[in-house]
């Protein structure tokens, strides 16, 4: 190994190095590796020793069932804790610097702080608030501060006053048509987009980081090869594949999310490529390759760390048209119904817009800030961790 008060290309020991294995762990696999064997072994007791209507944790008392949705997400944020959060915290150096030059973005900072309200609901909300159900006859509640005309069979929770029902802080959002709570909705809602962001990042990064630098590495016919196949999945017609797949086997969030990320990593494996073949000319490249360093080391150890942040950024800004396409399929009735999205409850208020906006504007308006708050977050992470780019574009 190089020594350790030296990091110059010339003095690492590259044949030491893979003498010493290509997969060393370090402390971040070596914690992902125990973190994920707990909820593994849980996943195969759910598939295998648990009927489709016990709850997952029964056993323990508790009336909560986990869904292959479910096992996916507490995965992805596994990655996202020992792989983005845990590097922060172990090089507070470059997480000052980076927090500085991104805080210079006040907008940015409102959306990280929109979003980390949005996460934590997603996570804690369903943990402390039952699932809504359906009670006919408190329908068409409306929220605090505002009143609608009582109407019958459905009964009025708050205060009545001139022939006018009153909201309350028992539904501060107000109810559904089947009487079902907006804000209770909404935090399921949460956790819904949560999954779709970290899930399909995790598969789109994933499968566009591997294709875009073995392409740009593998050169020649190869590298044509699989750029034409990405031309492909760039141009494939995604949504009449889901309804296909949705005809044959059903909706559900699940079967959206990889149907859509299997069909969203061609950009992403295109812009990688790209950035490869740029990097593949700077000058630590080619020392680390006089220097006896494998393509297997110069793409672990050096292309990926410095394509990093442009790929985090990349998806940051792919996130809010996942979330958007869900709750336009779900509006238009297209998917799983029983799925408590943002997109669902505003298909359950369009019938009612002249006498029950808020079923449409609560979540509307939620879905709005969450995907403004992401763009927002996009630009700014652009510009903390990849200010050549900026340069680029000025």
């Amino acid at each position: 190994m190089a020594t350790e008060g030296s990091e110059r290309f010339d003095q690492v020991d590259w044949s030491d190095i893979s003498r010493s294995g290509r997969f060393d762990l370090s402390i971040n696999s070596i914690g992902m590796l125990l973190t994920t064997l707990p909820v593994a072994l849980l996943a195969v007791y759910d598939w295998q020793f648990t009927g489709r209507r016990t709850a997952t944790f029964e056993f323990i008392g508790l009336d909560r069932t986990l869904e292959t949705v479910d096992f996916f997400f507490i995965f992805t944020l596994l990655l996202a804790f020992w792989y983005l959060v845990l590097p922060l915290y172990q090089h507070p150096r470059m997480t000052r610097y980076y927090w500085k030059e991104f805080k210079r973005n006040r907008p940015a900072v409102v959306s990280m702080i929109w979003l980390g309200i949005v996460f934590v609901g997603g996570i804690v909300g369903p943990l402390v608030m039952s699932a809504p159900q359906q009670e006919l006859l408190i329908a068409y509640q409306p929220p605090v501060f505002t009143s609608v005309v009582e109407s019958t069979p459905a009964t009025c929770v708050g205060d009545v006053m001139n022939g006018r029902c009153y909201g309350t802080w028992q539904h501060p959002l107000g109810t559904t048509n089947a009487g079902k709570d907006v804000l209770t909705m909404i935090v399921y809602g949460m956790t819904i987009s949560m999954q779709i962001a970290f899930i399909t990042t995790t598969i789109v990064a994933t499968i566009g980081i591997t294709f875009g630098t073995l392409s740009a590495y593998s050169g020649g016919w190869v590298d044509e090869i699989m750029m034409r196949f990405v031309d492909i999945i760039l141009s494939f017609p995604t949504f009449l594949m889901f309804l296909l797949i949705l005809y044959i086997y059903g909706g559900g969030l699940g079967m959206f999310i990889v149907v859509f990320s299997l069909f969203a990593w061609g950009g992403t494996a295109r812009y990688v490529r790209s950035k490869s073949l740029s990097i593949s000319e700077e000058e630590f490249i080619k020392a680390s390759r006089i220097s006896g360093a494998s393509t297997y080391q110069v793409i672990r150890g050096h292309v990926v760390p410095n394509v990093a942040s442009s790929i985090i950024t990349q998806l940051t800004l792919l996130i809010p048209g996942f979330l958007l396409f869900e709750a336009q399929l779900a509006f238009l009735g297209v998917g799983d119904s029983s799925v408590p999205s943002w997109g669902q409850l505003i298909s359950a208020g369009r019938s009612d817009l002249s006498y029950a906006p808020w079923i449409v504007l609560a979540p509307g308006i939620v879905l709005f800030l969450t995907i403004l708050a992401f763009n927002f977050l996009g630009d700014a992470l652009l510009d903390a961790l990849n200010p050549e780019a900026e340069a680029e574009t000025e």
